[in-house]
């Protein structure tokens, strides 16, 4: 297998978060129906899709960059396998959608990060079109942070803090 730069490594990380991210927001969005919050259910289908679209592109960017398409995407995959379990453990058999957007809080916060960093890098490395797709996707990662934040403070204001678990 190619040996990645330290940018396509960042980049295949990336993409497994977005990986990730699809089967986070259709666990939280089942949590979520269960509890009838129509408006969040909406939001993570788009999310869902945004993620999906997000990996569409991450790929063919990387399909781009010669020789390492297998390598980046196998990052991917780590990565993504990484994140599954992390999200495995957080959201047990008892979790529910205040749960679930918590974890998305902590999630898309990753994401933004890591696509922040993409970003910079392949602006040092000269790399347009990867430049080109983390600047795309930045904004759209910065609004699934707010929109999960939102729905978390939305779904802790339904919370009695004072009863016990």
């Amino acid at each position: 297998m190619a040996e990645l730069t330290n940018l396509e490594s960042k980049l295949g990380e990336a993409l497994g978060l977005a990986m990730a991210a699809q089967g986070a927001t259709d666990k939280v969005r089942k949590l979520t129906e269960e509890e009838g919050a129509a408006e969040l259910v909406a939001k993570l289908e788009r999310m869902h899709r945004e993620a999906k679209e997000t990996e569409e592109r991450g790929t063919e960017v990387a399909g781009s960059l010669e020789g390492k398409k297998t390598a980046i995407l196998e990052k991917a995959r780590e990565t993504k396998a990484e994140a599954t379990e992390m999200m495995s453990t957080y959201l047990g058999d008892d979790a529910d959608a205040l749960d679930g957007f918590e974890f998305l809080t902590m999630a898309e916060a990753g994401e933004v990060g890591h696509w922040s960093i993409v970003e910079t890098m392949a602006r040092k490395a000269g790399n347009r079109e990867v430049q080109d797709l983390a600047t795309w996707v930045k904004p759209i990662q910065q609004r699934h942070f707010d929109d999960v934040m939102q729905g978390s403070l939305e779904l802790a204001q339904g919370e009695d803090p004072n009863s016990t678990q």
